[in-house]
């Protein structure tokens, strides 16, 4: 049996719009333990998304023990270790998007890159959780093979630690001892010059006002992409972010946090407006504010993810800017760098941007922090070095 061809996820759509997804075996029967997994989760209200990321990040478990001719029961704390090491050897040939070297490796296939050590660490959080979901559900009598140790750091910043059952849960903060060592990435925002070369680009009110909504309110694209007209307060100078499931090409909003939103910067909420007044299809009952307009057959559709990114992912092109970092999200990126460097603090800077945890945030005080730079130009005063004024 080769090892990679029996083991696939596949997601069914029913009738009512809702998705399944299994991870199905050599004979294309669902695997039972990991079908009541994948359930569990969606009776937590995980997004269709988090299922199919699950059900992949299972699909190299249960390929390892077709490797290893072990089962799911045999799985212990000496096997995490085999499995680590089987991971790292994996070979991927998902289109890299990343600017750093990759590893290349070869098999019957030919050449291809290696799963990146963040890739590496998800798979086995996967692990992780699926155990503690089989202890919990009366079919494992063991600990969680993947080994883990106190971490009292965690616990002395609680909005950091989110056990597995949440505030149901009474475990103590761990922390994973098998994982892959990874580099925390400074987030790169777009600089002046770009974000003008990408306006000009942008054809029509309808894209413009997107992005604007994320280079200057700091909205995710599927905030974006969920917006209704009730949430658009224009006389307020503000949109309401919602957290909403409901979207027809399943664009939703990743964190559960509604929040508001001010928007004082008067080219954006004008280019909305504009854009509900003269270019948005008329003739539709959708309150959501974004739609496919045109002559086409989709019209009247509502803008999904795929149609946003090859919108952006165009005028990037256009504009000579299109680089493998340069992605909508990267808007919010840049909306969030310069918040900071303009002096918003932590707090306020985390609610604006709907973060659950402050370690988001922190994300982008490592981009530039005043206070080091405050401290760099003192040193180099008491040095007696000349610097360069701040423009």
């Amino acid at each position: 049996m080769a090892a990679g061809v029996s083991v696939r996820v596949q997601q069914r759509c029913l009738e009512d719009g809702s998705t399944i997804v299994e991870l199905l075996d050599e004979d294309g029967a669902p695997v039972e333990v990991v079908a009541g997994f994948l359930r569990f989760l969606g009776a937590r209200d995980c997004s269709p998304n988090t299922l199919v990321s699950y059900a992949y990040d299972l699909r190299h478990l249960w390929r390892f023990f077709e490797k290893r001719g072990l089962s799911w029961e045999q799985f212990g704390p000496p096997d995490a270790i085999a499995l680590l090491e089987y991971l790292r050897s994996v070979p991927s040939r998902r289109p890299r998007r990343r600017m750093t070297l990759s590893v290349v490796t070869m098999d019957a296939d030919g050449p291809a890159t290696k799963l990146a050590a963040s890739t590496v660490n998800r798979i086995l959080a996967a692990v992780s959780s699926f155990y503690e979901y089989a202890i919990l559900a009366g079919l494992l009598d063991q600990a969680n093979p993947i080994e883990k140790r106190p971490d009292p750091a965690l616990q002395r910043v609680s909005d950091r630690h989110r056990p597995f059952m949440g505030r149901a849960s009474r475990q103590r903060p761990v922390r994973r001892a098998v994982r892959v060592k990874t580099v925390q990435r400074v987030p790169r925002p777009l600089d002046d010059e770009q974000i003008e070369l990408l306006l000009a680009e942008l054809r029509g009110l309808r894209d413009r006002a997107i992005v604007l909504l994320m280079l200057h309110g700091g909205l995710r694209p599927g905030e974006v992409l969920g917006l209704h007209l009730d949430d658009l307060a224009y006389g307020r100078r503000r949109v309401v972010v919602r957290h909403r499931e409901d979207h027809p090409k399943g664009a939703r909003s990743k964190s559960r946090q509604e929040r508001i939103v001010d928007l004082h910067e008067a080219e954006t909420l004008a280019t909305v407006s504009a854009y509900v007044m003269n270019e948005r299809p008329q003739d539709v009952d959708s309150r959501l504010v974004f739609l496919i307009g045109g002559r086409g057959t989709r019209r009247l559709e509502p803008l999904g993810y795929d149609g946003l990114v090859r919108m952006f992912s165009r005028a990037c092109a256009r504009a000579g800017i299109r680089e493998p970092w340069v992605t909508p999200h990267a808007l919010r990126h840049t909306h969030a760098t310069r918040m900071w460097e303009g002096g918003m603090r932590e707090l306020t800077l985390q609610k604006r941007l709907g973060h659950a945890s402050p370690e988001s945030t922190r994300l982008y005080t490592r981009v530039s922090d005043p206070a080091v730079v405050a401290d760099y130009h003192q040193a180099l005063d008491a040095l007696g070095k000349p610097r360069e004024a701040t423009p």
